[in-house]
């Protein structure tokens, strides 16, 4: 078995080559440009432009994978509304350059997608409930697993996750859990959305998790995800306690008052109950992963 990872140098591919390290599994990491996590032996990665018809075929000839792990994505949600022509070319014409050298290779191809998937009129939400994409960052993404679900190629996994956080090294995007822990510890005057609800996801469950559905060969979409919705502002609140900071800073506002360039989703949440059974998957609570985090 041999474990090919793209965007090694983001929060989930780091804490996929540190799951890797320890349990011994051989593995090739990628991203563009140099290696910037340290924990990531140099003759365990290559530098890969997954937009690059060449630098794909290339990478995948010389590591010949058994398992591909694709974490890389343009996921900065304003970000993609503003442009979305390399949003596309990263998510979902890279993908498919990704999962076609996977097939080449006979290679299981697990991919990541994303709760904006869905409009968030009825989450929390099964892996197949109608998908209704309210950005071009969602349509990208419902693109992508179109490319999987449509193929008659059948080794795939899509993994969709919800708010992903923890601490990575030389991260180029730091997380809503970090920089709420950040901003807190300042006592800086916050103002943070109570309309819309998300699920937290710990980086290191959700790493485990991919893993875990390349080692079986878990076939089919999967949810996966922290246990619970919340609002965004209660999330801030209950990190504010954790820690023992001032909570009063933080004022609810509705998301009408920030002019976000892209729509989101009210209400999103996963019922995990596909992970929990075909996968095992346990995730921690909110105070348990800030437990891990404060460490």
């Amino acid at each position: 078995m041999v474990i090919l990872i793209t965007g090694s140098n983001g929060l989930l591919g780091q804490k996929i080559v540190g799951q890797l390290l320890r349990a011994d599994i051989d593995f090739i990491a990628t991203s563009l440009g140099e290696n910037r996590n340290p924990a990531c032996p140099s003759e365990n990665y290559q530098s890969l432009d997954i937009t690059s018809a060449e630098d794909v075929e290339a990478v995948f000839n010389y590591v010949e994978p058994t398992i591909v792990i694709n974490t890389a994505a343009m996921t900065n949600v304003d970000a993609c509304e503003a442009d979305e022509v390399n949003c596309r070319k990263i998510n979902v014409d890279a993908v498919a350059l990704l999962f076609s050298a996977s097939q080449m290779c006979d290679a299981h191809f697990i991919h990541l997608s994303t709760d904006f998937v869905f409009d968030g009129e009825a989450g929390p939400y099964r892996e197949m409930d109608k998908r209704n994409p309210l950005s071009i960052y969602a349509k990208s993404k419902v693109d992508s697993e179109n490319l999987l679900t449509r193929s008659s190629y059948k080794k795939w996994t899509i993994l969709r996750t919800i708010i992903v956080f923890g601490e990575g090294e030389n991260l180029s995007r730091s997380n809503i859990v970090l920089w709420a822990k950040s901003a807190l510890k300042k006592g800086s005057p916050l103002t943070i959305v109570n309309d819309q609800f998300r699920a937290p996801t710990w980086a290191d469950d959700l790493a485990w998790a991919c893993i875990q559905a390349g080692k079986t060969e878990a076939k089919g979409i999967m949810h996966i995800s922290g246990p619970e919705t919340i609002s965004i502002y209660e999330l801030v609140i209950r990190i504010g306690k954790f820690y023992g900071f001032d909570t009063s800073i933080v004022q609810p506002v509705s998301s009408q008052t920030l002019n976000q360039k892209a729509k989101r989703p009210p209400r999103t949440g996963f019922v995990l109950n596909r992970a929990k059974s075909i996968l095992g998957y346990n995730p921690k609570s909110l105070e348990e992963s800030l437990e891990l985090l404060n460490n």
